[in-house]
Order: C-alpha cells, then sequence, then structure tokens
C-alpha cells in the first residue's frame, strides 16, 4: 500500500476517531500491526490552533509509524493555514475530515456536511494541496443520504484535486453508524478512479476483513470501532490475510500486560487526574472481550482517582475472569 511516496507496512489503517486515537492508543495499535494510525480531528479555526487540546490531539509517538493527522473546518483557507502548520510541527500526512457525522460537527457545515457543496469541497481539496509538500488524502462518507449519494462524483473531484489516497465509510451521514455498511459503492468508485481507495465501515474479524478487500477491490481497510479494547485485531487480521488460518486469542497475562502498557501510557501523556479519567472508558472496551469480569470492581475502577490504585483493581479484574471472547 502506498500513499504518494510513502510505502506503509501492510494495507490495515487504525480510523481517526475523536477522543479515542490519542497518541498512546495509536502507539498500542501500531505495535501490533497497523500500517497508518490518523489522529484525533483537529480543528482548522485559527483562534484554536495553538490550544493545548488542539496540540495535544496531534501529537504524535515515535512508535507509531508515519504521522498522519486529520484536519477539520469548512474555510480553504483556514484548512490550508492548518495543514501547513501541522506540517511543520512534524505532520507526513494531512488527512481532510468530510465523513465526520456528528451533529455538533455537521451543523456547522463541517465533516460530513461538506458533502452537500461539492463546489466548496473542490476549493478546500485544492486550496489544502496546494498549501503543502505531504501528501493530502480525504476521508468522506458515500453521500448526505440515500437521496444524495455522490461519493462517486467528490471521488473524481479528490482525483482532480491531488489527493493522495481516499477513505470511503460506506455509509450515507444520514445513516450514522446504524445499518450496514456500502460495499457496492466503495466497489464502484474503486473501478471509477485511480488514486488508492480505503474501505471503511464494519470491518470487525479478520474474515470480514478478507471479504470486504475482495468484494470492494479497495486497496486497504480502515478499522475503528471494533479496535477500541482490542488492539490486537489489526494483528489478526494481518495473519489471516497471509495465512488464511486464525490467530490465537491473546492469553490473560497479555491483555493484563496491555493494558497496563496503555494505562500507564495515558497517565504519562496527560497527566494523573485526566489520565485516570480517560482510562476508564478503554478499560471498559478492553472488557468487553472478557467474561466474568467482577461488576463491584468495574464500578470500584470507574469510581478511583488514584493510577496505582487503578492499576490494582484492573489487575484484580482480570485474575477473576477467566474467558477471553473473540470479538465479531
Amino acid at each position: 500500500m502506498h500513499i504518494a511516496h510513502y510505502s506503509l507496512p501492510n494495507n490495515l489503517i487504525l480510523a481517526p476517531m475523536a477522543g479515542i486515537t490519542d497518541a498512546p492508543f495509536r502507539e498500542i495499535c501500531t505495535q501490533f500491526g497497523a500500517g497508518l494510525t490518523v489522529s484525533e480531528m483537529v480543528a482548522s479555526n485559527p483562534m484554536l490552533r495553538h490550544h493545548p487540546r488542539t496540540l495535544l490531539r496531534a501529537e504524535h509517538s515515535e512508535n507509531a509509524g508515519l504521522c498522519s493527522v486529520q484536519i477539520l473546518g469548512t474555510n480553504p483557507h483556514d484548512l490550508a493555514e492548518s495543514a501547513r502548520f501541522n506540517v511543520q510541527n512534524g505532520a507526513q500526512i494531512i488527512d481532510i475530515n468530510m465523513g465526520c457525522p456528528a451533529k455538533k460537527v455537521c451543523s456547522v457545515s463541517a465533516g460530513s456536511a461538506l458533502l452537500r457543496d461539492e463546489i466548496l469541497v473542490k476549493q478546500i481539496l485544492e486550496a489544502v494541496v496546494k498549501a503543502v509538500s505531504v501528501p493530502v488524502t480525504l476521508k468522506i462518507r458515500t453521500g448526505w443520504d440515500n437521496e444524495n449519494r455522490n461519493a462517486l462524483i467528490i471521488a473524481k473531484i479528490a482525483e482532480d484535486a491531488g489527493i493522495s489516497a481516499l477513505t470511503i465509510h460506506g455509509r450515507t451521514r444520514a445513516c450514522k453508524f446504524e445499518g450496514f455498511a456500502e460495499y457496492d459503492t466503495i466497489k464502484a468508485v474503486k473501478q471509477a478512479v485511480n488514486i488508492p481507495i480505503i474501505a471503511n465501515g464494519d470491518i470487525d474479524s479478520p474474515e470480514k476483513a478478507h471479504f470486504v478487500l475482495k468484494e470492494t477491490g479497495a486497496d486497504a481497510i480502515m478499522i475503528g470501532r471494533a479496535a477500541q479494547g482490542n488492539p490486537w485485531l489489526f494483528q489478526q487480521i494481518s495473519h489471516f490475510l497471509t495465512h488464511n488460518s486464525l490467530l490465537e486469542l491473546p492469553s490473560m497475562n497479555e491483555i493484563y500486560h496491555v493494558i497496563t502498557l496503555h494505562l500507564e501510557n495515558l497517565y504519562s501523556f496527560y497527566g494523573a487526574n485526566l489520565g485516570v479519567r480517560l482510562a476508564r472508558k478503554h478499560i471498559g472496551w478492553y472488557f468487553r472481550h472478557v467474561d466474568g469480569v467482577n461488576l463491584q470492581l468495574k464500578q470500584q475502577i470507574n469510581q478511583t482517582l488514584e493510577p496505582v490504585k487503578q492499576l490494582a483493581l484492573v489487575h484484580s479484574a482480570l485474575n477473576q475472569s477467566h474467558k477471553i471472547k473473540r470479538f465479531h
């Protein structure tokens, strides 16, 4: 898989997810085989450019491979300036968000709402590509709603503008995360343009990854929600695509080791107070893959404010559990 002059180690990509794909999580997923990870979306509003939270979202670990930063906005000039700023801060790839379905994003005509204005899409893409020397990628949905599916038109605009790769989440904005991904739309786009196409949506197992690659002809796949609490998924998919067999599930010891590493990175990255609070959702996602977690311990984990105590409670919860589930 190539994005312009960059050669990725494989064709498995971690999706940008707000509040989730921070530097600690991207590093964990890279260790387990993600060929590329993308930052949380970063606002292009110049008033927010130097805000500590904005800078933190684009922070990149040396152990997380290529640095791809996703930018969000509606103004071509602001997006171009945001791209320049992030490249100056180390971004090796700029990704443009035209796929987010969140109400607060679409209410200001950003994210997937941009798909309703093809002229503005063209202006944004041309401005950002012209502004930086690094590859620029784009993430979209299949359209605004079922009556306005224009992924094919947007893909051709993107190709003409010099976009280096296009990710398509196989749903309209109206679908949000409901229903089934439209792999036929992704396939049609792949057949119509010459830039790399990345398929996204409902890829939650090695078997599904194989199916989507074969069904769509996409060059790569992007994995989002299924990676939450399950960074092993990238390793499992890579093995299945290469050997046509399933890897064994991680042991309880391996799960504990990875959770510990992840939590310690969160404490270090955000500080003890914020790190403990942000760790709670990740612990909950890890525990989805473990049977028999003590509900009382889960409650204590969500109430503690101390990193050492949180880690100890996680250890106790896993010690009392007895079975790992394969997630589908």
